[in-house]
Order: C-alpha cells, then sequence, then structure tokens
C-alpha cells in the first residue's frame, strides 16, 4: 500500500540525523485465518457427484463430502455468468449487473454485462485484509467487446482482486485448443498433443499455490479453480470413457430411478420424494431405436468420464495441499454454476454450435461418428435426456427457475473448523458463501472501497448451520429470474412460472410448492392456496423493481444481434504475430461484401504458411500459401469445407495477394483469389456461418489451436515477409436475423 505524507508518522528534518522515520505495516489476516478455495463445476446437475446419488466414480469430491458437510437445499442461479457475479460478491446477480451472461447484456442496469464497482469482490475485499489471491478457469464476467489486448481490463480478474488469473474469458471452451489469457495478456494455445484444458488449469493452480506459500508461507491464500468441465463440448481423454463402456445402455429413465433411490439411502433427498415425471421433449427409453439408443448411451459414457476426469484433477489439488501441510487449514467450497444443460436436443449433437445456431444434426449424422465423441473432433454434448437424469429427482434444467436450474450440490470441507460427513438441510443461496467466508475469516465487507460507496451485502452467513444440523434457515425469502422464468421462495413455499419464450408475460401460468414437503416440486398447490400464490407473485414484482430484475426480456442471441447491428467498423488491419482477436470482436463478414488484401515479400526460394485465419476445424476461414500456391478455405463443419486454389502459383518478390467475396443471395456468394489484384481463381460458398456459430479466435501469420485445415500443422507460420493484412468490408453493416442466434431455449 502506498503511504502518503498525512499517514506519515515520523519525523522530517533538514537531515537524516535530523529525522525520524516510520514504516507503514502490512495488513495481516487474524491468526489462524484459514486459506479459502473455491471450486466451480460448470453445468453440472444435482444428483451427479457419486456423494449427491450418481453412480459416476468421484472418489475425490466424495471423500471431501464425507470429511465435510453436503448442503441439499443450496440454490445458484439457473446460468453461469449470474451465478459467478453473486458467488464472488454476496449481492444478488441483478443487482450488481450480471442478470443473464456477458454476451446477452443490454442497456439495463441489471443487465450491464459487468460487476458494478458498487460490488467489491470477495478478492478485493480479501486482498486487502492480507490475503494473496489466485484465480485459475473461467472468469465469464467481462462484457465480450473488452476481451482483446486493449481491454479495458477493469473488469478482468486482476481487475477485479485478483493477483494472478490464467483462464478463459467466455461462456465455454474446447478443452483440447483452449483459447487462454494470463493475468492481462492473451497467450496462444498450447500445442501438445496430450493437452487437456482440466489437468492445465489444476496444474496451474498447484504451480500459484507452491509460489505463493514459497515465498510467504505463513500468509493465507484465496483460490478460485473455476474447470470448463461439465459445460460442453463434453472433451475427456478416451482412456475414461473407456471404464464407462456399456454402463449407460440401460437408458436415461433406469439410470434415473437409480439415482433417486440411491439419494433417498443416502439422506441427499427425503424419503418419500417424488420422482418428477420426463420433462417434455424427453422420450421413453424404450421408444428410442436401438441405433438411437446406442448413440445415447455413448454421449453419456463420454459426460461420466468428463466428470470422472474432473474429479481427478479435484483429487491432484487436494493432495497437494495434503503434502504441503495446508489441507487442515483450507475452507473448500465446491459447487456447480447452475443445473444440467438441455442443449443437445432429443439426440445430442456432434457439433453443437452447428446444431443450436445454425444447422441442426441429424441423428444420423452423430451415430455415423459416434466415436469422435468426447475428441478433439467433437464439439459434443448429450441428449436431454440425460439432463434430467443429472438433474434427479427435479424438473427442467439450466435456465429454467424450477430446481433442475437453481438447485445445486455445495460441499464444504474444513478440517480444522467443520464436524465430518453430514447433510444440512438448510435453504441457502450463492449469495450466502460470501458473508459465510468474511465470518470465518474475520473479515468485513467495506461500506466504501476505492472511494465508492458499496451496495449492502444480500447474503446472509451460513456458519451457524455448520454445528446445528436442525437449527432452521436464518433466510428468509429469495428471488430467481433468468429469461422470463421466474421464480421466488418464503419461508418454505415457492411460487414459480416457466416462460415460453415471445410469449405474453402477463399470461405465464404460475405454480405454487411447498418445498418443505415436497422437495421435487411435484405437487402443484396453486388451486389450493390461491391466496398465498397471489402474495408470493406480488412479492416478487416488488422485489424485482427493487433488485433491478426489471424489464423483463426473453430474447437470447437476439441482443448481441442488436447491439452489431449498430455502427461497425468498416476497415481492419491486422498484423503478423499479433494477439488473438477475440471471434466477437473480428470482422462480421456475413452477408457482407469484403476484400482481404495481403502486402507480402516472397523470397526466392519462396514462402508458406498462413496469413490470416478465424476459427476453428468446426467454422471459420483461412488464407494461405502452399507449395507456391495461394488457397483459401472457407469451414462450415468439420466435414464440409470449400477450397480454392490459385490459379497459377505466387511469384517471389513484393505484392499483395488476397480474396474477395460477393454475396450471390441471403448467406451465400463467391469467393475470388487475387494475386497482385488480378483474378487467380473462384469458388461458390454456399453457406456461412454468424459469428456467434464460430470457436476460436483471429489470428495473423499463423494458425492455433484446433487447425482449421488438415493441409498444415499448426501454427503453420507463414515464413516469408508479411507487412500487414487489410479486410474492408463494403456497404453498411446489415442487421443480422434472429434465426442466426436462436434455435433452442438453452444457450451458453
Amino acid at each position: 500500500m502506498t503511504e502518503n505524507k498525512n499517514q506519515f508518522s515520523g519525523r522530517i528534518g533538514r537531515t537524516y540525523r535530523e529525522s525520524s522515520p516510520s514504516w507503514s505495516q502490512p495488513v495481516r489476516p487474524r491468526d489462524g485465518a484459514p486459506n479459502v478455495v473455491f471450486i466451480v463445476l460448470d453445468d453440472v446437475g444435482f444428483s451427479d457427484l457419486g456423494c449427491y446419488g450418481a453412480e459416476i466414480n468421484t472418489p475425490h469430491m466424495n471423500k471431501l463430502a464425507t470429511d465435510g458437510l453436503r448442503y441439499n437445499n443450496f440454490h445458484v442461479t439457473a446460468m453461469c455468468s449470474p451465478t459467478r457475479a453473486a458467488l464472488l460478491t454476496g449481492r444478488n446477480a441483478h443487482t450488481v449487473g450480471m442478470g443473464i451472461i456477458s454476451e446477452w447484456a443490454s442497456g439495463y442496469p441489471g443487465y450491464r454485462g459487468r460487476i458494478t464497482k458498487r460490488a467489491a469482490t470477495l478478492a478485493e475485499v480479501l486482498r486487502d485484509h492480507g490475503y494473496n489471491t489466485l484465480a485459475v478457469g473461467k472468469w465469464h464476467l467481462t462484457p465480450n467487446a473488452e476481451t482483446t489486448a486493449a481491454g479495458p481490463l477493469d473488469q478482468w480478474p486482476c481487475g477485479r482482486g485478483f493477483e494472478r488469473w490464467y483462464g478463459f474469458h467466455g461462456s465455454l471452451a474446447d478443452q483440447w485448443h483452449p483459447d487462454l489469457y494470463e493475468d492481462n495478456h492473451i497467450v496462444e494455445a498450447p500445442s501438445d498433443s496430450q493437452y487437456h484444458l482440466s489437468e492445465d488449469l489444476t496444474k496451474r493452480a498447484i504451480e500459484f499455490v507452491r509460489d505463493q506459500k514459497t515465498a510467504a508461507p505463513t500468509k493465507p491464500f484465496f483460490l478460485y479453480l473455476a474447470f470448463g468441465a461439465c459445460h460442453w463440448p463434453h472433451h475427456v481423454p478416451a482412456e475414461f470413457i473407456e471404464k464407462y463402456r456399456g454402463r449407460y445402455s440401460c437408458g436415461w429413465d433406469a439410470i434415473r430411478e437409480e439415482r433417486w433411490q440411491t439419494q433417498q439411502s443416502l439422506g441427499i433427498i427425503p424419503k418419500g420424494t417424488k420422482l418428477a415425471p420426463r420433462n417434455d421433449g424427453v422420450d421413453a427409453w424404450s421408444t428410442l431405436t436401438p441405433d438411437m439408443q446406442q448413440l445415447c448411451a455413448r454421449q453419456q459414457e463420454v459426460y461420466a468420464a468428463f466428470l470422472e476426469h474432473t474429479d481427478a484433477q479435484i483429487g491432484r489439488l487436494t493432495a497437494y495441499l495434503e503434502e504441503i501441510g495446508e489441507i487442515k487449514n483450507t475452507l473448500i467450497v465446491l459447487l456447480s454454476d447452475n443445473g444440467a444443460s438441455p442443449e443437445g436436443g432429443p439426440f445430442g449433437a456432434l457439433n453443437l454450435r452447428k446444431h443450436l445456431r445454425y444447422s441442426p444434426e441429424r441423428p444420423e449424422y452423430v451415430l455415423k461418428n459416434m466415436d469422435s465423441l468426447g475428441s478433439q473432433y467433437s464439439l459434443n454434448h448429450y441428449a436431454t435426456g440425460w439432463a434430467q437424469v443429472s438433474n434427479t429427482p427435479l424438473k427442467w434444467y439450466k435456465k429454467d427457475t424450477h430446481g433442475g436450474g437453481i438447485r445445486a450440490p455445495l460441499i464444504l470441507h474444513w478440517p480444522g473448523g467443520l464436524k465430518s460427513g453430514d447433510i444440512r438441510s438448510q435453504y441457502h443461496h450463492v449469495i450466502d458463501i460470501v458473508p459465510t467466508v468474511l465470518e470465518i475469516v474475520g473479515a468485513s465487507t467495506p461500506a466504501t472501497y476505492q472511494g465508492i460507496e458499496q451496495l449492502p451485502v444480500d447474503g446472509i452467513s451460513m456458519r451457524y448451520s455448520f454445528d446445528s444440523p436442525e437449527t432452521p434457515t436464518h433466510r428468509d425469502s429469495q428471488l430467481f429470474e433468468l429469461l422470463g422464468d421466474r421464480a421466488i421462495w418464503k419461508q418454505g413455499w415457492k411460487a414459480v412460472s416457466r416462460h415460453k419464450k415471445g410469449s405474453d408475460f402477463d399470461l405465464d401460468r404460475w405454480e405454487l410448492y411447498n418445498l418443505d414437503e415436497d422437495f421435487s416440486e411435484c405437487t402443484d398447490l396453486a388451486h389450493a392456496h390461491p391466496e398465498r400464490l397471489r402474495a408470493l407473485i406480488d412479492l416478487w414484482w416488488h422485489e424485482a423493481s427493487a433488485g433491478g430484475v426489471l424489464p423483463l426480456d426473453d430474447r437470447e442471441w437476439e441482443r448481441f444481434a442488436e447491439r452489431k447491428a449498430g455502427p461497425q467498423n468498416n476497415r481492419y488491419v491486422f498484423y503478423p504475430m499479433m494477439a488473438r482477436i477475440d471471434r466477437l470482436s473480428a470482422p462480421d463478414i456475413k452477408d457482407r461484401a469484403y476484400h482481404v488484401k495481403v502486402s507480402i515479400n516472397i523470397p526466392n526460394e519462396g514462402a508458406e504458411g498462413v496469413l490470416l485465419a478465424l476459427g476453428s476445424r468446426f467454422g471459420g476461414y483461412v488464407l494461405y500459401i502452399k507449395d507456391h500456391h495461394l488457397i483459401h478455405e472457407y469451414v462450415y463443419t468439420e466435414h464440409e469445407r470449400h477450397v480454392v486454389r490459385s490459379s497459377r502459383p505466387v511469384a517471389p518478390g513484393s505484392g499483395t495477394v488476397g480474396y474477395r467475396f460477393k454475396p450471390t443471395g441471403a448467406n451465400g456468394g463467391r469467393g475470388t483469389l487475387l494475386i497482385n489484384d488480378e483474378p487467380a481463381g473462384d469458388i461458390d460458398i454456399p453457406r456461412m456461418w454468424p459469428l456467434s456459430g464460430i470457436i476460436g479466435g483471429l489470428l495473423c501469420g499463423r494458425d492455433a489451436g484446433s487447425p482449421l485445415s488438415a493441409a498444415y500443422q499448426c501454427p503453420f507460420e507463414f515464413t516469408g515477409d508479411l507487412d500487414h493484412v487489410v479486410i474492408e468490408l463494403d456497404g453498411e453493416s446489415q442487421r443480422q436475423d434472429a434465426s442466426d442466434f436462436v434455435a433452442t431455449r438453452a444457450s451458453d
């Protein structure tokens, strides 16, 4: 901390002989303050962990539960960014401006796509109380336009209290070829053929802790470890998949029944809890053809393997904490950010970006390519039936405010301060984690932080429940909203409404449940208690108005399209070896005439390599030189690409090469290669991607990550002299069609 003159308590004379120094004292946490570790799983359902009833092998998470506490009445928001904002601030997501994922931000206070500076994060508070603060993994709390090298960086992790960060910004990550960042800069995707993101994140977490404890052995740390698992794509080493061969051939109905029985025997759900009926859109397993049963069973084999692989990484971290003698004095908080995702649809998907955004896959296509599920050649997701299994015994999914979307596993592990092995049933919400941690470490949230008046903390401490399993919850009520789905809980009763996108909000049907007697929300009491329901609905509107929830908005990617339809640049200049540009900040070429012009110098012996690349093997485009010829590939899917090779070689010397595209109809057009501005080959491209459908960023002078072409190996850096690349877009920016962005109820 910098000491100003007014804080100086010594005496300053003409020389040091006449002066008395004073030294500022570093802020120290209270004696014995524990380390704090948050482990955040992504899209993992209430029942997916073995200690919550699953058949999936999760021994390390199970041990944390056996040696700690499990909560079965813990709730989150129904989507990732809002939950993460609430987890890190102790305030409701809308209150801090993160009522929806950052990509879908809008111009209203509850939906800014960033955490307001009026809500200091736990990292900021703990750092100022003498902790080192370390973040690893998924962030997803920065507006997408601010994830380039130009920032601004104040909403990156290191701008919100973390002293170190290694991870990724967006909603999902290709586990084999992620777009990575370190601290405040962009880093290249690893080229190791054995690479996996979860393993890398764990390695970095261990390294961060190792370095911190080496330098300051008595100083506690706060580690925020947010895995990309088990968000799609479900990527996992093949040897983990092999462990589950044949395990799911019995189907989702049987597995859900099995979990429901196990949950009752474990005490995770009360005996007599009803198993919710199959959600609309989930077929009985017995009605599927044998081929579809085989396909869907394989999808769950891959998902189960993905979660077991994640558990193994958690085991690596806890083993390291034990090895260095820190496990006893470390509070571990493990949770999932929302319920399981139904984005895969009735039969799952091989390339979910394509399936969701633009070109739904036929089940036969996925079946034909089933053996690639989980590998680097897929962006796969399971069928909706398995999502309901993940949420056993509950209704609905991620993005829904029924139990399947918002009831989540929570494990607390702290050998130095918790009795072990018990289940707690007090009703709590993710906003309660920050007050709990602060009570334990002896810190408090400031009324003013860095000169900014702070919002009150919405959460309450759960510390009372550690030693008092029978004490009623201290929480009185909690509001929920996500894309028009609404719910409110008060003193055991829950009113909830599932909104149909595009319909009149006033026509939504509200349901009423007594959760103290109906864990799975199966007995609707709306007609039996109309006065109670009316009072809860009125309370919802009051709390929503006060908490930044309004206006209600059920739009998804349409919000992004609306912002993209505003003024855009028509000219972009890119330089070789520049930092990666996020796909959503790249030139939007769909349905636009555009011209790519590259200034190069080819030596006499020739040169080759990538000039410009956007995307991955699952969608995008690349312009490169190989075997003295200019080549452009437009990748529509992993199995559909349009390649044009120049009709003549690129001669040595200085000059230009390029590519010109002219639309010939909606979503298609004709591309022309150019050498020194003269045509050198043409191709028709019938279909093109919107930017939202692409995974992977824009690079100049190389390719990285998942390669756009099988004709080279990454990075395939250009070996000649590449000065710059110019992209010029012709005409006015056109409004994107909402069909580019919306295919199913669920999304990132």
